[in-house]
Formats: structure tokens, sequence, C-alpha cells
């Protein structure tokens, strides 16, 4: 019956820990604890840095996120603050400025909206 080679428990593991709890202990007895210490701080700064880059990343994109309708279309999508960007529904070049998409113009542009007249039929 053979044993899983995961779960036994051998000599040379054992040897491997023990050299490296030595080499600690030594370098602290020697007071070079300090060198310890540093390699210590150094693996915690490792295993906490991309859970900062996550949440910070997040914060960035909760603030820089702007879903908007098109003014020319009303198709409602999502882009980033402060970009300039293309409506994928009828591809009207747009810019994101304080949280809502305008159409991308040349100076001197004069916006006008159409308005429905009824018309009415007049009789003699």
């Amino acid at each position: 019956m053979r044993l899983n080679s995961s779960l036994q428990f051998t000599l040379g593991n054992l040897a491997r820990w023990l050299a490296i709890f030595a080499v600690i202990w030594l370098l602290g007895a020697v007071g070079l604890g300090w060198l310890v210490n540093s390699f210590l701080i150094l693996f915690g700064l490792l295993l906490l840095a991309p859970v900062i880059a996550f949440v910070g990343f997040r914060w960035w994109l909760e603030r820089n996120l702007i879903q908007d309708k098109c003014p020319v279309c009303r198709y409602e999508f999502t882009g980033l603050n402060k970009t300039e960007l293309q409506c994928p529904n009828c591809g009207e070049p747009l810019k994101i400025e304080q949280g809502h998409f305008h159409r991308l113009t040349p100076p001197g542009t004069i916006e006008v909206q159409a308005v429905e007249v009824k018309s009415q039929r007049v009789e003699d």
C-alpha cells in the first residue's frame, strides 16, 4: 500500500525548516535582528500591496465611470469621465464632462432642437 507523497512527513522537510529557523535565530543573536524584521516587513508589504491596489482601483473606477444617454439617439452606455468617445449606436463623437455626455462640435456651432408643429387646415 502506497501513501500519498504530499501527506508524508519526511526528515528532509523538517531539516529545511530547522535550517531556516537556525539562520533567523543566529542573525538575531549576532545583532542582525533588524535584517530579519526588514524581510518580514517587506514580505507583509508584498502581501498587502495587491489588496490596497484593488481597493484603490475600485474607488477610482466608482468616481470616474459615468453612465448616461447619448444626446442624439438617447442610447444609454458607459464611459470614463473627461474622455472623448463615439456613441456605439449612432456613431456621434461625444465628450464626457461633469458626469454627462455632450456632443463634440467645433467652436461656433449652434445647437438647434427641432420642434414639431401641428398643421391646421384653415377654411375660407
